[in-house]
């Protein structure tokens, strides 16, 4: 009989601690009205930085040739790039290739007439100041493909956390506008989520050029770079 009893009490007792730990997380539910606000905020900067392409195409009627004469001029390329201030980390290899040229004529099998040979690296600039220097230097030592500059920012924390103040005022604005029309007061946000998206896409400039020319530096205009951030918030509104 205390056996049952004592079985009884226990069961009661883990009941009643169930009961209070149910109870309590009822308190951290929304009880109000829940709306969801969509917000973004955008900031803008100077870039800091530039990613170029450049290299070097020849061609031959070997294959044999066409790559002989392309490492030599790739050679006076990465010297130049060096020479250029350039560090080492910052120059990668982005494509080789060596393809045909064909002859082509109507009617008549087509016949291969000589190889194009191609030699590809991406650089990245952190003076901008030099920037128009640097494409020069390439240009004067035998570079013959150019693209781009695209500009960037190399540490974009400090302006992506500017952008994501704007749009938590902005969803915080929102809210409280819902609020006021809806006779309630904002009491908290329940949620939040966030995406963000890097600088906005500018155009690249691009070259092909057999030779440099004796001129005027080339112009560059970096102009400015932005990053956005869009966040989804969910707010509690209550009476």
């Amino acid at each position: 009989m205390q056996r049952t009893l004592r079985l009884f009490s226990a069961t009661l007792l883990a009941g009643l601690v169930a009961f209070t730990a149910g109870c309590g997380s009822d308190n951290n539910r929304p009880a109000g009205t829940l709306i969801s606000i969509s917000a973004q905020g955008e900031a803008s900067q100077a870039p800091d930085t530039a990613n170029l392409s450049t290299g070097v195409v020849t061609e031959a009627e070997s294959s044999k040739e066409a790559m002989r004469a392309n490492a030599e001029q790739m050679d006076k390329l990465m010297k130049a790039i060096e020479k250029a201030g350039i560090d080492a980390k910052d120059v990668q290899t982005s494509g080789i290739s060596l393809n045909p040229r064909y002859d082509y004529q109507p009617n008549r099998e087509r016949n291969i007439v000589g190889y194009q040979a191609r030699n590809t690296v991406s650089i990245t600039v952190r003076k901008l100041d030099e920037l128009s220097k640097v494409i020069d230097a390439l240009t004067s030592e035998g570079a013959n493909q150019l693209h781009g500059p695209s500009f960037s920012i190399a540490e974009p924390e400090p302006l992506l956390a500017e952008a994501r103040e704007k749009a938590l005022e902005q969803a915080q604005a929102r809210a409280e506008s819902y609020a006021k029309s809806l006779g309630t007061k904002v009491r908290r946000i329940v949620s939040i989520s966030e995406g963000s998206h890097g600088g906005i896409p500018r155009p690249m400039m691009r070259a092909e050029m057999a030779a440099a020319k004796d001129s005027a530096s080339t112009p560059i205009a970096p102009g400015e770079s932005s990053v956005s951030v869009h966040m989804e918030l969910v707010f509690e509104l209550e009476n």
